[in-house]
């Protein structure tokens, strides 16, 4: 009698085991995505004693998005702290939270910088945070992709 061997596309790994990395990934993408959240709340709330050091010209211009943008925006900061929570629990949902964050945040920095004066009012340490916020976003939405690929996201 003949043996069937299974393919590989039959071989499933079982349990596959979570890397240290992604537990120090997601607790500091947690503490990062939760400040992002937390200067949004604090922005479109208005909160005096955190927008208090802010120029007038400055509250002016984050006092006068358009709502449009504000829920642009509450998705990039929102999704990203959803998807940071669904790759610590494993969830492969992580992967195109972090996408549509990833592009929601792309569309609000064109907003600010390509349509509006955030260049004047932030100047060049404006643009280098906001690079640096979309680098860390692409690289979560990079590394929850290939946590989905090995398998570690179901």
């Amino acid at each position: 009698m003949n043996e069937t061997s299974a393919t590989d596309a039959d071989k499933k790994p079982i349990g596959v085991k979570t890397p240290w990395h992604l537990w120090v990934i997601g607790v500091v993408g947690l503490l990062w995505n939760s400040m992002g959240v937390f200067d949004f709340v604090m922005t479109v709330t208005k909160n005096e004693a955190y927008m208090g050091e802010f120029t007038q010209e400055q509250l002016d211009f984050f006092y006068g998005f358009p709502a449009w943008l504000v829920i642009i925006w509450a998705v990039a900061v929102i999704g990203g702290l959803i998807g940071i929570l669904l790759l610590l629990f494993r969830s492969k949902l992580a992967v195109p939270v972090f996408g549509a964050s990833l592009v929601a945040m792309v569309i609000t920095a064109t907003h600010n910088y390509g349509f509006d004066e955030m260049y004047e009012i932030g100047g060049m340490g404006g643009v280098i945070f906001t690079v640096v916020i979309f680098v860390i976003a692409l690289l979560l939405a990079i590394y929850s992709m290939a946590m989905q690929k090995r398998g570690v996201l179901k």
